[in-house]
């Protein structure tokens, strides 16, 4: 008659020996330190780096098109962007790439050489160089949408391939370099703010930063302290992985449109003034090149919060549709009715990325240089 008893003090027991193991196994939070292990930062980024450089060379290129009779080589642009393994052209969409090589390198060169006056018929079918840049004969300064352009369609797009694929601990290491922040965290590009500044869009997201701790610069450090923690601690953390992953790829994309932002603000700023000089129209056309080259760059990328018909939409205010022959020129030579198309789109991006009110006057300043970091 007791044996009933048993049976159930048995399986009690086994309860609480099952119950104990659960809680045995249940994980610990994941530790996130307060500086990022660099030790083999260089060995495990090199691929990235060097496509970093090899962008940076190509832009080098571009600018020797910004004094007077100085000539661009297309020849060398081309060699440069397909150089390495991998290049810079291996890890760029397949869109970009094309017009890059069959279009804006050769423009490029085209201009360079001679001189530009922005909506003279007599400058039809050359450009050149007007105030201290190099414009084609539409006034789009093509030096950014080789530059800024490919800090999406290069950089962020190379990204898109390191987070989607297997990830390790070099991951962390590798999407770091590719984006440019440096694993010093100075929130500077500036040679005197640390021995290793940041570079790329790792500049872009220091001058968007206000340096209080809340901004974007900051988050993604926060999240690459992150990433990299969760890689080292294993599989058990991947939830911690997937989070930061998904928070440097969202605010990588949110520095590219607060910049798209500033340069807006910067050409109204500019081009409202009741008289400028020809030095303040060539800088308000470079800033406008700016805003094209970052926004033209993240066309046909995945992974990304804003579509390719809402950068079509921006593209077209902009005066220089995706397909079709750009009049830039009209920002500098009837601002009036042109500078209102910048307003819709700092609108439009604030609405896509729902900045506030606050962040969008933040984002008309260079914080690196406001407070001298």
């Amino acid at each position: 008659m007791k044996k009933p008893v048993l049976v159930v003090a048995s399986v009690l027991a086994g309860i609480v020996l099952l119950s104990s193991c659960q809680k045995e196994e249940v994980t610990a939070p994941l530790v996130i330190p307060t500086s990022y292990d660099a030790s083999k930062f260089d060995q495990n980024a090199a691929a990235q780096l060097a496509v970093v450089t090899a962008i940076n060379d190509m832009t080098n290129e571009a600018k020797k098109g910004r004094v007077l009779g100085g000539k661009v080589s297309d020849a060398t642009m081309k060699t440069i962007f397909a150089a390495g393994n991998p290049s810079a052209k291996s890890q760029t969409t397949t869109y970009f790439a094309g017009r890059l090589e069959n279009e804006w390198f050769t423009e490029t060169a085209k201009a360079s050489g001679t001189t530009y006056t922005p909506g003279d018929p007599k400058t039809k079918g050359q450009g050149g160089m007007y105030g201290g840049y190099l414009f084609d004969e539409n006034g789009l300064e093509i030096e950014q949408l080789i530059e800024k352009g490919t800090f999406g369609a290069t950089l962020f797009n190379h990204a898109v391939s390191l987070v989607n694929g297997p990830m390790t601990v070099a991951t962390a290491d590798q999407l770091m370099a590719i984006m440019g922040v440096s694993p010093l965290f100075p929130n500077s590009a500036t040679a005197t703010s640390s021995a290793r500044p940041d570079r790329a869009m790792g500049n872009y997201a220091a001058r968007r930063d206000k340096n209080d701790g809340n901004g974007l610069y900051t988050k993604l450090k926060n999240d690459f302290l992150k990433l990299q923690a969760a890689l080292k601690a294993g599989d058990k953390y991947n939830k911690e992985r997937d989070e930061a992953v998904d928070g440097i790829m969202e605010n990588w994309e949110k520095v590219n449109a607060a910049t798209i932002i500033n340069y807006c603000h910067s050409v109204i700023g500019t081009m409202s003034q009741t008289t400028t000089t020809d030095a303040q129209k060539s800088s308000a056309l470079h800033a406008y090149g700016e805003c094209v080259g970052f926004a033209h760059g993240f066309r046909t990328i995945s992974r990304k919060k804003i579509t390719d018909a809402q950068l079509d939409e921006i593209l077209t205010l902009l005066n220089a549709p995706a397909t079709g022959t750009p009049t830039s020129y009209l920002f500098i030579t009837d601002p009036a009715n042109q500078l209102p198309k910048l307003q819709q789109i700092i609108t439009k991006l604030q609405n896509i990325y729902g900045f506030s009110a606050a962040e969008i006057e933040d984002f008309k300043k260079n914080w690196v240089s406001e407070q001298k970091r």
